[in-house]
């Protein structure tokens, strides 16, 4: 379930693909970036209103991806 329409931010977290692509469980990456599951449920579920650079990075080092392959804009 995504963001509520009337909350749109026209970004869409594309962590659960990232995820998938690489065999990883959000439990894995909890424990790699120091995050809790819930916060990064909240991330993946684009329900995330802000996150900081330092837990952007953290991810996206995690992952070994590019902050444009984590986020990406919808068409609005």
């Amino acid at each position: 379930m995504g963001a509520d329409p009337d909350e749109e931010t026209g970004i869409h977290c594309r962590l659960d693909q990232l995820l998938e692509e690489r065999g990883m469980t959000l439990t894995r990456l909890s424990e790699l970036v120091g995050l809790s599951i819930v916060n990064l449920s909240v991330l993946k579920n684009d329900r995330a209103k802000a996150i900081r650079f330092s837990t952007l990075r953290a991810i996206c080092a995690a992952l070994d991806c590019e902050v444009g392959d984590l986020l990406v804009t919808t068409g609005e």
